[in-house]
């Protein structure tokens, strides 16, 4: 079976359903504890931490997707084959987005865009670290 790798258009709108999904139900709470909306728990570094223990764990959880990767019918897997397992998705997660972002001030994830766009793979700096891939479902 080839594998179907899925491309950078579909992979950013599950990232942006993904967004809007969690944002709307934490400023919610906040609104609850505090009275206000905050939106400055996005700035700093609270939101990068609480996405990036999202993007780590859940696909762990559900078979290699995410809420916006489901809804889009992608998802990620090894290179393998294999299951998902804790060491991989925080080599894919951790280390090659958060971490490599934030070491490199971004141009990480400006060279993953175009990994993603032109590679015939469609593999990403941190799918290339942690030996994944996002495959379409629809095959």
């Amino acid at each position: 079976m080839e594998k179907q790798a899925a491309g950078f258009g579909i992979r950013f709108a599950a990232d942006m359903v993904d967004t809007l999904i969690l944002t709307i139900p934490i400023s919610t709470v906040f609104f609850l504890i505090g009275g206000e909306y905050p939106f400055n728990w996005m700035v700093g570094w609270t939101w990068p931490i609480i996405y990036t223990i999202y993007l780590t764990l859940i696909p762990l959880v559900w078979s290699g997707y995410i809420i916006g990767k489901r809804i889009f019918k992608i998802k990620v897997k090894r290179m393998d084959e294999e299951g998902l397992t804790l060491k991989t998705m925080i080599l894919r997660e951790v280390v090659g987005k958060f971490l490599l972002s934030n070491v490199t001030v971004g141009i990480s994830t400006l060279i993953s865009i175009f990994l993603i766009i032109f590679r015939e793979d469609k593999r990403a700096i941190h799918d290339l670290i942690a030996g994944t891939y996002v495959s379409r479902e629809d095959t």
